[in-house]
């Protein structure tokens, strides 16, 4: 019953190591393309504003047509965007593929939930989504490992075309998965396409916990190779031999947090509101990062922020898929994580220019209280029991 969850972790190591690409081999692309730190992460917003609209789309599109096909559109789609960074060079080119590479990936978060919850029993599920999930912190890891050898030997283009051909077999893979025994066969009631509904509360829970707590997953990810590079003097050889180690705190991050969630937490609110607490304490030591010379310590900053910010996706989304239908388990997830891209497209562009200013501190610091600020809507949204919520799923509008 796991097999399904463990094709879903490839997917999304996949849709990692076609977004962090870019990110791993930016000192080096950027001196070769001339492109600016603003300009760079302007095209980063360009994939974060395509995957917001996306993720809700295509949790709709998968509750609608099924997974087998759904993912498959989604993984041809965003490979073949990945493939065509090989032959860009300006910013328009690179915002133009970023986008399409958005657009597809979109699918990535709300088929992980969607297949743990289709195929596991309730106190497997968060654990599921963990394992599907995982692949994107695991695909972080192994990134600057696989890229940086084939881009110091062969170009940068190189790099894009190999992450095509990953695609390619993952396609082939899921092909043959995605069917019985290890996925139920689909239904026979036609399940209607819904989007979401931004006047109901449970929408709101969903972005606050999600789209705010999570945020340092998307701007570390984005921002640390520049930052060690340029405020600590690491060269693009040394970033590819180090840049695993934060990630190594995403990946563990969502098996710890999906047991919590399971075993700790469950349906009960109490602990809950604790657990969110918790997460954003945790969460501030990240704002200390430019206090140290050491890029060691750096990295140690960057592995709790990962790990921390796991907690944050998980529990959202674990609490978030009460309020909402069985069949509406892909929009669940396409509303965390569209929200999570919002974000990542609103601060990415401001953060981009206080790297050319060199002002690092207000980068980490204010991404730091953006957890503060989420946690509390989310506790100020919680703070009547929602409308028709059991300790499964309610169809009622909170």
């Amino acid at each position: 019953m796991w097999v399904p969850s463990g094709v879903l972790m490839l997917s999304s190591l996949l849709s990692y190591v076609d977004r962090q690409v870019l990110a791993v081999l930016s000192p080096t692309i950027l001196h070769d393309t001339g492109l600016s730190s603003a300009a760079y992460t302007d095209a980063l917003s360009a994939f974060s504003i395509a995957y917001m609209v996306a993720n809700p789309l295509w949790g709709s599109v998968l509750d609608f047509v099924g997974l087998r096909a759904g993912m498959l559109m989604a993984v041809a789609i965003w490979t073949v965007a990945s493939v065509s960074h090989a032959w860009v060079a300006g910013f328009l080119g690179f915002a133009m593929a970023r986008a399409v590479l958005g657009f597809g990936e979109g699918a990535t978060f709300p088929g992980g939930l969607k297949t743990a919850m289709e195929a596991l029993p309730p106190d497997r599920q968060a654990r599921g989504m963990a394992i599907g999930y995982s692949g994107a912190s695991l695909g972080a890891i192994v990134t600057p490992l696989i890229v940086t050898p084939i881009a110091l030997s062969y170009g940068w283009q190189m790099a894009f075309l190999v992450t095509g051909l990953m695609g390619i077999v993952w396609m082939a893979l899921w092909w043959r998965a995605a069917r019985p025994p290890y996925l139920p066969p689909p239904t026979r009631t036609k399940v209607a396409f819904k989007l979401p509904n931004l006047m109901e509360r449970r929408f709101w829970l969903v972005v606050a916990s999600f789209g705010l707590g999570a945020v340092a997953l998307g701007v570390i990810s984005s921002l640390s190779p520049l930052y060690l590079n340029r405020a600590l003097g690491l060269s693009q050889a040394e970033l590819g031999r180090i840049l695993w180690i934060p990630m190594v705190g995403w990946e563990a991050g969502y098996f710890f947090w999906g047991w919590v969630a399971d075993r700790y937490v469950g349906s009960d609110h109490a602990r809950t509101v604790r657990v969110f607490l918790l997460l954003t304490v945790l969460a501030l030591p990240v704002a200390l990062v430019t206090r140290t010379a050491s890029w060691e310590i750096a990295l140690v900053f960057f592995f709790w922020a990962m790990f921390i910010a796991d907690g944050f996706v998980v529990m959202s989304l674990r609490v978030g898929a009460r309020f909402y239908p069985l069949s509406q388990a892909g929009l669940v997830a396409g509303i965390g994580s569209g929200s999570w891209a919002a974000v990542q497209a609103l601060v990415l562009p401001v953060y981009g220019r206080w790297f050319n200013h060199q002002q690092y501190e207000s980068i980490f610091v204010s991404m730091s209280l953006l957890p503060v600020v989420g946690t509390g809507l989310w506790m100020w949204l919680s703070r009547t029991k929602p409308r028709g919520a059991d300790d499964r799923v309610s169809s009622s509008a909170i």
